[in-house]
């Protein structure tokens, strides 16, 4: 699988999500969708982050746009933290790190003065044919959430 490329179609992949689903970007086809890729469930900056993508919920939906949320935490953390922020969004569990690495977002970062694997907040725009529109790296959750709803109107006119 190579790395998405903005301006080319992003590559099929399928990941286990809450709602015991399974969840194919083919199975998508006609809608936009938002990746945002957070690197841990129920902790803070990732909880603000959820919320405010769940808080835009409803105008993502008019924008014909699907929201997931993807990290490498387990369906069951998954569970939790969706139902705890009652996110009305699917969270997909990627532990295989399949679509980190599509998109290239682990990074080594440094956490306590020791440097660790991890996902760096990053969120992908793909278009309604499943190509990649826009994407933001090293996000900062202020103000991210209509950032994005702004770019998926943009891609309905």
């Amino acid at each position: 699988m190579t790395t998405a490329e903005i301006g080319k179609k992003v590559s099929n992949f399928e990941l286990p999500a809450t709602g015991e689903q399974s969840i194919k970007l083919s199975g998508l086809k006609g809608k936009n969708v938002v990746l945002f890729f957070y690197p841990k469930d129920s902790t803070p900056g990732c909880t603000k982050e959820g919320q405010a993508f769940r808080d835009n919920h409803g105008k993502f939906k008019r924008a014909n746009t699907v929201i997931l949320g993807v990290s490498r935490d387990s369906i069951k953390s998954h569970e939790n933290f969706k139902a705890k922020q009652a996110f009305p969004y699917e969270l997909l569990s990627d532990a295989d790190e399949e679509l980190c690495t599509l998109f290239d977002v682990i990074k080594m970062k440094n956490m306590y003065g020791k440097q660790v694997r991890g996902i760096e907040r990053s969120t992908f725009l793909i278009d309604a044919k499943g190509v990649l529109r826009q994407e933001w790296r090293k996000v900062k959750v202020d103000g991210h959430a209509e950032e994005v709803l702004a770019a998926a109107k943009e891609l309905n006119k």
